[in-house]
Order: structure tokens, then C-alpha cells, then sequence
């Protein structure tokens, strides 16, 4: 990063930092301003939140005195009470239905029972078949109750209310009141039946509780959620999240966050049977957070502008000599010496503005003058490369027509020689063909070659090379290897590597080629038991007319090695053999493993 920096221009440091300046007030700024709305907000949710608390228990309160109300006005009734004497269930229903269906909403559920909890009639809304049965919270309620009592309007002061979870299929909650009912007997008042009045906890409830309160309604339970304003995934994740979200906190559903308080839900003993999670949604204040926001971002690019253009128009008469100086030597770099930069002051800048074009002269005299005797020195090593080259191919074409013609040869001896004279002509042929190809930037179209019979055919011709110096060549290359070539020269290039091993173990050795599939191409070894080559040559020994170890090499034949493996998409580099020596890997892409079909095996 601090070497990116370094290489921008003055002019762009002077405008990045002062943006950063800008930036960095803006962002302290904004932070202090956003924390404290969010602050308020979150106070503001907090306060709506436990207002909504306080709405949902009035308006449960008013609920819970709607139904002891109505179940005391019924309980004292005469005709309800002459109907609850004789326990008839059509009786009971003729006399009290009629009644509670006018004074109590369509929804309520209204039971009258026996004190052991037995249900002797229902009287209004929908009740599950369990309960038209029986009722424990009924026995419960009854073992509070007294057996005898002398005023019969001392049972409205008898009242049980309180939260009841029927556990099924589907699980339900009520809210209830069990009222008793007592008749007259030889000890006074006896307790004969029980009246059950409440409401279902369901989906409506809690979406009148969410439009009297404003704010989302979950009813749970252990068993799963009875009710909820959220939708399935919301109700899911936000109860999994409740589970393990401090009461200071914000719980997420995934896509909102809620301000929230929890109530528990008990029943007539006082035992926890469910909870009401009240949740508050943080979306409209998240809405008016990030509209501001978006003010402020507004405000600052407004700022940057106004700004970074004051700071431009200041800094850019401040730093036009020294682009004019920057460009002059980018110039410099692309080796165009007759630059010259204008002088226009007489301090700081205009002396090394002179400096520079003093410079500039002294290096194109220096340059002619070098280029003179580079082209001098590069024919001399030019001439002695093509020798070089040309040695062994010679020598191969004047020995066989020495041989010719000295001696009276069989014609199977003859066929031979003739042939070598034919492969080392062919050879000379091609190297002038790839030095004038390699100057003027020309290549052989790519054929598929496997990459065994391309070693191999490297190692042939130096066969007698490497017998003579006593060192034998292994090839450890899987015959299915194929992949696309220029033939000529990747043998040449496998024919460098391996006569430079070879030359590099005058008292013997070996030379293994192994090769392996890596991703789509193929790693070659050239591996050698010679004396490997010094780590502080290894960076410049691909260079040209660098050369290391050799008695009669002029450096061109790695440099040319190489310019083939590049041309190919691959690369060239040296290191050590695993047992000591050198080593040459080659990657060369394009590589594939033939199929058994196309290698005519049946």
C-alpha cells in the first residue's frame, strides 16, 4: 500500500488527502450524530414498546372483567340457577344460552360443569372435544372453593381467573374464569356446579391485540408458538432468537429487529403455562436512520466536491512543473533522450529543470556512442554462436563424406552415413531457419506430439555423445502423454538440456527425463548427477551469453531453450536434483493423457 501510495502523483496526494481529511471529520461527525438518534430511537422503541405493554393488560384486564362480570350476572340469575338445578343439558342451554350469546361476543366460551370437572353443557363458542369432557383446571379451581357457604353473594368474591393450556392436536390457550355456583341446602349454601367462561387464544386475538396496541403479538408455549402476528419464518426465527437474546437487546427475525418485553401467562394455581412476547418493529426507525443517512452522504459528496475542486485549482499551479518534469522523464523511460523540459523560473524548479535536460544530452552521447559498440561486440558473438551451433552437424556432414570418400564402404554402411549427412544437413537447415524465424518474430504451427518419442528423439542424437563420456540417458516418460508442439524446436530445446548434462559430467553420470500431469499440463525433468549449478548464477544463467561450467559455450543455447518453452506458454527454471545435481523443469500446457482407443489398443 505505501509503495502504491509513493508512486501516485503530487497533485493526486494533495486532493486524497485532503478528501481523507474531509472524510475522516465527516465520519466522526456522522458517528457522534447517527449514535445519538440511534440512541433516542431505541429509547423511543423502548417506550412505545412498554406502552403496548400496558395497553395489551388493560385491555386483558377488561376482558377478564368482562367475563367474571357476566358469569356472576348468570350465576345469580334465578332462572339460570332454577335450569343449573336440575343439570338437564337441553334445559341448561334453553335458560343461559340465549342469555350469554347477548351479553358476551360470539368468540367466548361458555361451560357449565360439575365441581369434579365433569362438563354438563356448552354454551357458546367453539371448544375443542376435550373440552365438552372434562376439565382438571375445574377440579383445581373446585378444591379452593369452600363446600358451604351462608351468603350466596359471597361466591362472586370466589372467583379463579387465569390462563389454561390444553395440550393436543391441535394445542390451545384460554383465558378463563371459573366462577362457582352454590344452592341451598340444610347447612346453608353447597357448592352443585362451576361455571367456565374465557376466550380462545388464537390468530384473531392476536391480531386485535396488534390493532389495539400497534405492536406484533407471539403467544408460546413450551410445546410450540398457540398464535402470531408475524408470518411462519418470521415466527420461527425470531422464537429461536427470544431463546437466547438478552431484555436489553434488539432480536432479529432475520430481516427486522424488534424492541421486545415478555409476559408470563398463569394459570388459576399460579403456575406459568405460556408467554406473551410483545415485539415492537425497529423498521420504521431503521427507514428514518438510513434516510438520514443518506442525507448526510449527500452532504458530504456535496462537500468533497466543493472542496477537493478548491483544493485542485490551488494545488494544480503549485505542482505543474513537476508534472511537466514526471512526463518528461516517462519520456526518458520509453528511451526518447532528445526530450527537453521548459525552464520558466529561476528557483528550485527551474535548476532542476536545467539539470534535467543536462542530464538528457549526456545520456544520448553516452547511448550513440554504447550502441556503436554493442553492434561491434554482437556480430563478433553473433558469429561465434552460429559456429557453435554449427559445429556438430558440420562435423557430422565431413566425417561421413571423409568416410565416403576414403574408404571402400558395404552399401548397408554407406545407407548409413548418408543418412546422417541427410539428418545433419536437415539440422543446419533448421537452425538457420529458427535464427531467421527468432528475428523476425515468425513460429511453426503446433502439431500433437507425444512428448516421450520428442525426448526420445533428443536422446538419440546425442546417443554417441553420451556414450563416449560415459553417461547414460533415462527416459521415465508415460508413452500417453500428447500435447501440442513445434517438433523441431522443443527437440532442440530437450537436445540443449541434455547435452549441457552431459558436457557438465566429464568423468560420467546419468541424465533422467521424467514428466507429470499437473491441472492441464505436463512438468518436465531434466535431471542430471553433476555438479549442479551455483545458486548465484541460477537468476541471470537464461540470459544471453551467459554461460557457467562449459568449456566452448557462448550462452545462447539456455536463452534459446527457454524463448522455445515461452513461445509454447510454458516456462523454464533451474534448480537441484533431488540426489544432487541439477535440475531443468519445463511446464508446457495443453497436455493430455490419449485414450486406450486411440492408441489402437483393442
Amino acid at each position: 500500500m505505501r509503495s502504491r501510495f509513493a508512486r501516485l502523483s503530487l497533485l493526486v496526494k494533495i486532493l486524497l488527502s485532503t478528501s481523507c481529511a474531509v472524510t475522516l471529520l465527516f465520519a466522526i461527525t456522522t458517528a457522534i450524530v447517527l449514535g445519538n438518534i440511534n440512541r433516542t430511537m431505541s429509547d423511543s422503541l423502548e417506550a412505545e414498546v412498554r406502552g403496548s405493554f400496558q395497553a395489551y393488560t388493560s385491555l386483558w384486564k377488561s376482558r377478564q372483567e368482562l367475563l367474571e362480570s357476566v358469569s356472576t350476572i348468570i350465576s345469580e340469575m334465578r332462572e339460570v340457577r332454577t335450569a343449573l338445578g336440575t343439570g338437564d343439558k337441553a334445559t341448561i342451554e334453553d335458560s343461559a344460552g340465549e342469555l350469554w350469546s347477548k351479553v358476551s361476543s360470539t368468540d367466548a366460551i361458555f361451560l357449565v360443569t360439575e365441581p369434579n370437572g365433569k362438563v354438563l353443557a356448552s354454551l357458546g363458542g367453539v371448544t375443542s372435544p376435550s373440552l365438552a369432557q372434562s376439565l382438571e383446571i375445574v377440579r383445581t379451581a373446585a378444591a379452593r372453593f369452600p363446600p358451604h357457604i351462608e351468603d350466596p353473594h359471597e361466591s362472586a368474591n370466589l372467583q379463579v381467573s387465569g390462563f389454561f393450556f390444553q395440550n393436543g392436536d391441535p394445542c390451545e390457550l384460554y383465558q378463563i374464569t371459573v366462577t362457582p355456583v352454590y344452592f341451598d341446602s340444610s347447612q346453608g349454601q353447597d357448592l352443585r356446579k362451576v361455571l367456565v367462561a374465557g376466550y380462545k387464544v388464537d390468530a384473531l386475538v392476536a391480531r386485535e391485540l396488534k390493532k389495539d396496541t400497534g405492536s406484533d403479538i407471539l403467544f408460546d408455549t413450551s410445546d410450540g408458538v398457540i398464535a402470531s402476528t408475524l408470518n411462519p419464518r418470521a415466527t420461527s426465527v425470531t422464537r429461536a432468537n427470544l431463546l437466547h437474546t438478552r431484555e436489553t437487546e434488539l432480536v432479529s427475525d432475520g430481516i427486522h429487529k424488534y424492541a421486545w418485553v415478555r409476559q408470563p401467562l398463569k394459570d388459576i394455581s399460579g403456575s406459568k403455562v405460556a408467554d406473551i412476547w410483545i415485539l415492537r418493529s425497529f423498521e420504521v426507525a431503521e427507514s428514518r436512520i438510513a434516510s438520514l443517512s443518506t442525507t448526510i452522504l449527500l452532504l458530504w459528496l456535496a462537500a468533497m466536491c466543493a472542496g477537493l475542486g478548491l483544493t485542485y485549482l490551488l494545488a494544480r499551479r503549485i505542482v505543474e512543473p513537476v508534472e511537466q518534469l514526471d512526463r518528461a522523464a516517462a519520456e526518458v523511460a520509453r528511451q526518447n533522450y532528445a526530450i527537453e523540459v521548459p525552464v520558466h523560473s529561476e528557483d528550485e524548479m527551474g535548476r532542476l529543470a536545467r539539470t534535467f535536460n543536462a542530464m538528457c544530452a549526456s545520456i544520448r552521447q553516452g547511448r550513440e556512442e554504447l550502441i556503436r559498440q554493442e553492434r561491434i561486440s554482437t556480430i563478433g558473438r553473433l558469429s561465434g554462436s552460429i559456429v557453435h551451433d554449427l559445429r556438430n552437424p558440420l562435423a557430422a556432414i565431413y566425417g561421413g563424406a571423409e568416410m565416403l570418400v576414403d574408404a571402400d564402404l558395404p552399401p548397408a554402411h554407406v545407407k548409413r552415413l548418408a543418412g546422417n549427412i541427410y539428418r545433419a544437413s536437415r539440422r543446419i537447415q533448421e537452425l538457420l531457419q529458427d535464427l531467421l524465424n527468432v528475428s523476425r518474430g515468425k513460429s511453426r504451427a503446433p502439431e500433437l506430439c507425444r512428448l516421450r518419442e520428442v525426448a526420445a528423439a533428443a536422446c538419440e542424437s546425442l546417443a554417441t555423445t553420451a556414450e563416449a563420456q560415459h553417461a547414460t540417458l533415462t527416459i521415465d516418460i508415460a508413452p500417453e502423454i500428447e500435447l501440442p508442439l513445434e517438433r523441431s524446436r522443443m527437440e532442440r530445446a530437450f537436445v540443449n538440456l541434455i547435452g549441457n548434462a552431459i558436457e557438465a559430467m566429464p568423468e560420467g553420470g546419468s541424465v533422467r527425463i521424467s514428466a507429470q500431469l499437473e491441472r492441464g499440463a505436463v512438468l518436465v525433468h531434466v535431471d542430471d548427477t553433476g555438479p549442479g549449478v551455483a545458486p548465484e548464477i541460477r537468476p541471470k544463467l537464461f540470459q544471453p551469453f551467459v554461460t557457467a561450467g562449459k568449456r566452448n559455450g557462448l550462452g545462447l543455447g539456455l536463452a534459446l531453450t527457454r524463448q522455445t518453452v515461452l513461445d509454447h506458454g510454458g516456462d523454464l527454471s533451474v534448480g537441484s536434483a533431488p540426489g544432487g545435481g541439477a535440475r531443468f523443469s519445463l511446464r508446457l500446457p495443453g497436455a493430455h493423457v490419449v485414450q486406450a482407443q486411440s492408441m489402437g489398443v483393442a
